[in-house]
C-alpha cells in the first residue's frame, strides 16, 4: 500500500512540475507577445502623430502666406480680370443668374465617341447610379454635364439658410460623415453598408469632401447629384477644404485641370461659387450641432445664422485666418478683394455688399478650424494657424446657452475613424481611410436615432491591408512617415545645424540626446517625441552623444547644376509647394511657362515678404535652365529640380 501511495505521490509531483513549466512557458509568451504589441503601437502611434505634426506645420505655412497670396493677386491680375485658375473670357456668363442649363447644350458638344453617363434635369437615381457605375470603372463625367449639375447645385444651395435643421421624426435614423478628402473608395463602402441617400435614409457629410485624395470631384459630384435628387434628405456642411486657394495648394485644382483640360477653368470658378453657398452647420432636433471645425468661446449661432454666405457675385464670405491685423481687405486699383476660408482674397466687383467685419470673420473661422483640447478655456490653435483649442468648459457653456446636448465635428484624423472627448459631449468623426498610408487608419460614420444616441461603424477599405502582416503594415506607415520627417529636416539643414551649434560651443559635432531634442523642437516646432526618435534619425557617439550631422547622413536636395548655392537649393526646396502657387497664379494662359522676368521679379517678392535674403545667384540659375534661350522656363521641372534625394534609395534605384 506505502509503495502505492509512493508511486502516486511521484506521479503528482512530476504532473505538477510539467504543469508548471507549461504555465511558465505560457506566460512568457504572453509577456513576449504583450511586448511586441506594445512596441508596434509605440511605432504606430509616433508615426501618426509625424504624418498629423507636418499636416499641420503645413497647412499653417499655407495660412501664413495667404496674404502674400492675395498679394500676388492683387499685383498679378488684370483689372477687368480673375486669375488663369478661375476665370476664362466666357465664364462671367457661367455665374450669370439668367443663364440656364440649356445654354451650356448650345455652347458644349458632347461627342458621339462619349460612353458615359448623359445627365439630363430633373436628376433622377438612375442617373445617380450611371454616375456611380461609371466612377467605379474610372470613367469621367463629360465636362458639360459637370458644369450643368453645378449650376443646378447651386441654384439650390442659394435657398438653404447657414444653419439646417433636420428632425428625426421623419426618418428612423440620421447618418453623419466626416472627412472624405477625395477617398472615392470611402464614400462607395459607406453606401454599400449603409444605403444609398434617399426619402427613409438621411445623411449629413460634414466637410471636407475634396483635396489629398485623387477622386475628389467624383464625391462630389456624386453628393452634388443626391443633393438635386432628395435636397432633404442629404445634407452638406462647409469645410475648411471647401476653398479655392487651400484647392491650389493640396491637390484639388490640378486635379480638375487634369481631369478637364479644355473646360477645366470654368469648372474650377463655377466650384468656387457653389462652395461659397454651401450651410455652415446642420442641428438635429435642437439637440445636436453638426459642424466642420469646433467652436469658440464666442460663437453666437444666432448670428451665424444671420449671415449672408453669398451675394449675386461669386464670392466667400469666409473668414481670414490670420490675426486681427490681416483681416481688413485690401483696396487694390479700385478693386476690393474679399477673404477666403484660407485667409486670402478674391477680386471683386462694385456691386457687392459691404464688407464683412471682424466679428463675422472670427465667427466662420472658428467653426471652420477649432479643435477640443481636454484642457479648459479657450485659446490659438497654434499648430494649425487658424482657429482655436476649445475645452471642455467652452463646450458646456454653448450647450448651455442653446440648450444642447451634443456637438459632432470632423476636421481631426482620429486612428479609429472617430473619437469621444468632453465627457461625451464631442465626437470626432473622421470618414477617410488609410489617410495617411495604407492601413493608417480606420473611417467611420455615425448612426443617429431618435433618442440621439451615437452608434459607431468603423471600416476600412483593404484593397491590400489584408494581405500583410500587422508587423509589416505598421513598418510600412513608419516608412513612410520618417521619410516625410527627414526631408524636413533635411529642407531645415541650415537652422538646425546652428541650433546645434549653439549647444556644442567648442565645435565637437556632438550634443547631448537632450540638447539635440530641444534643437529639433526649436527649429522645426513639430512637438514630437525626438527622444523616441533619435535612434530613428541620428547616431550616437561613443560617448553617448549624438552626432549631430548623421541626421543628414542619407539625404540631399537635388541640384540642377552645380554652381547652385547650398542655402538657395534649401530655400528652393522648402517653398516648393507655396512657388507652385505663385506660379499658377502668374501663368495665366497655363501654359506651364513664366519668362525670366516674372520669374525674377516673383522671387524678389516672394523673399522679401520672408525677409529672406534676395540672391542674385537665382538669377543665373533660371538662366541657366532656359534650355532652348527662348526667355521662358517650364516652372514644374524648374521646381522638379530641387527636391530631396535619398541618397540610400538613389543608390538602390542606379
Amino acid at each position: 500500500m506505502g509503495s502505492i501511495t509512493g508511486t502516486m505521490g511521484c506521479r503528482s509531483s512530476v504532473a505538477d512540475r510539467r504543469s508548471e513549466k507549461v504555465i511558465r512557458a505560457a506566460i512568457l509568451i504572453q509577456n513576449w507577445y504583450r511586448l511586441t504589441m506594445a512596441r508596434l503601437e509605440m511605432r504606430r502611434r509616433y508615426s501618426l502623430s509625424i504624418f498629423q505634426s507636418i499636416e499641420y506645420a503645413d497647412e499653417q505655412d499655407q495660412l501664413q502666406l495667404s496674404d502674400f497670396f492675395t498679394f500676388m493677386l492683387d499685383h498679378c491680375t488684370p483689372p477687368d480680370s480673375v486669375s488663369h485658375a478661375f476665370t476664362s473670357p466666357s465664364v462671367s456668363q457661367v455665374v450669370d443668374e439668367a443663364f440656364d442649363v440649356q445654354e451650356f447644350e448650345n455652347k458644349i458638344c458632347v461627342p458621339d465617341s462619349y460612353y458615359g453617363p448623359r445627365l439630363s434635369f430633373p436628376l433622377t437615381v438612375e442617373h445617380a447610379n450611371a454616375l456611380l457605375h461609371a466612377f467605379r470603372n474610372e470613367q469621367l463625367l463629360h465636362a458639360r454635364y459637370v458644369l450643368q449639375l453645378l449650376y443646378e447645385t447651386k441654384k439650390v444651395l442659394k435657398e438653404m439658410p447657414n444653419i439646417t435643421h433636420l428632425s428625426t421624426s421623419y426618418s428612423k435614423e440620421i447618418t453623419v460623415c466626416g472627412d472624405l478628402h477625395g477617398n472615392l473608395d470611402d464614400l462607395l463602402l459607406i453606401f454599400y453598408k449603409n444605403g444609398l441617400p434617399s426619402e427613409q435614409n438621411c445623411y449629413v457629410f460634414n466637410g471636407d469632401f475634396v483635396d489629398r485624395g485623387k477622386n475628389s470631384m467624383e464625391i462630389i459630384i456624386i453628393l452634388f447629384a443626391f443633393l438635386l435628387i432628395y435636397p432633404n434628405y442629404l445634407h452638406l456642411n462647409r469645410g475648411n477644404h471647401e476653398d479655392y486657394i487651400l484647392n491650389l495648394r493640396y491637390g484639388f485644382t490640378k486635379e480638375v485641370s487634369k481631369k478637364y483640360k479644355d473646360h477645366g477653368n470654368q469648372i474650377l470658378f463655377l466650384l468656387r461659387d457653389v462652395f461659397s453657398w454651401l450651410p455652415l452647420a446642420t442641428i438635429i432636433d435642437s439637440k445636436v450641432l453638426i459642424l466642420h471645425g469646433g467652436i469658440s468661446d464666442t460663437t453666437d449661432l444666432d448670428f451665424l445664422n444671420a449671415l449672408e454666405r453669398s451675394k449675386d457675385q461669386v464670392k466667400e464670405r469666409i473668414p481670414a485666418t490670420r490675426s486681427t491685423k490681416h483681416m481688413a481687405t485690401r483696396n487694390v486699383a479700385g478693386k476690393a478683394r474679399r477673404l477666403s476660408s484660407s485667409g486670402s482674397t478674391e477680386p471683386s466687383g462694385s456691386n457687392l455688399p459691404p464688407e464683412p467685419t471682424p466679428k463675422e470673420w472670427k465667427q466662420i473661422l472658428d467653426i471652420l478650424w477649432s479643435d477640443p483640447r481636454s484642457q479648459n478655456g479657450c485659446t490659438p490653435n497654434k499648430a494649425r494657424g487658424g482657429g482655436c483649442y476649445f475645452g471642455p468648459d467652452v463646450t458646456a457653456e454653448l450647450f448651455r446657452r442653446y440648450n444642447l446636448k451634443l456637438l459632432i465635428r470632423s476636421h481631426e484624423f482620429k486612428p479609429e475613424g472617430y473619437e469621444i472627448s468632453h465627457n461625451g459631449k464631442v465626437i470626432t468623426i473622421f470618414s477617410a481611410s488609410n489617410y495617411y498610408e495604407e492601413g493608417s487608419n480606420r473611417g467611420a460614420y455615425i448612426k443617429l436615432n431618435p433618442e440621439l444616441i451615437p452608434r459607431f461603424v468603423q471600416y476600412q477599405v483593404s484593397k491590400y491591408t489584408l494581405r500583410h502582416s500587422l508587423q509589416d503594415r505598421v513598418g510600412t506607415i513608419e516608412s513612410t512617415a520618417l521619410k516625410f520627417l527627414r526631408e524636413k529636416i533635411c529642407a531645415h539643414r541650415s537652422e538646425l545645424t546652428s541650433a546645434f551649434a549653439q549647444y556644442d560651443p567648442e565645435g565637437t559635432g556632438r550634443i547631448s540626446v537632450n540638447d539635440w531634442a530641444a534643437a529639433m523642437e526649436s527649429v522645426l516646432q513639430l512637438n514630437l517625441p525626438w527622444r523616441i526618435l533619435r535612434s530613428q534619425l541620428a547616431l550616437l557617439s561613443p560617448d553617448g552623444k549624438v552626432d549631430c550631422m548623421s541626421c543628414f547622413g542619407d539625404l540631399e536636395i537635388a541640384q540642377p547644376v552645380k554652381e547652385v548655392q547650398p542655402a538657395l537649393a534649401e530655400t528652393l526646396c522648402r517653398y516648393r509647394k507655396d512657388l507652385e502657387i505663385i506660379f499658377n497664379i502668374i501663368d495665366k494662359d497655363q501654359s506651364g511657362l513664366i519668362s525670366l522676368e516674372e520669374f525674377s521679379q516673383t522671387w524678389k517678392l516672394f523673399t522679401s515678404h520672408l525677409g529672406i535674403t534676395y540672391s542674385e545667384s537665382l538669377d543665373k540659375l533660371v538662366l541657366s535652365m532656359d534650355y532652348n534661350k527662348d526667355g521662358y522656363i517650364d516652372f514644374n521641372e524648374f521646381l522638379e529640380a530641387f527636391h530631396v534625394v535619398h541618397r540610400l534609395q538613389k543608390k538602390v534605384d542606379s
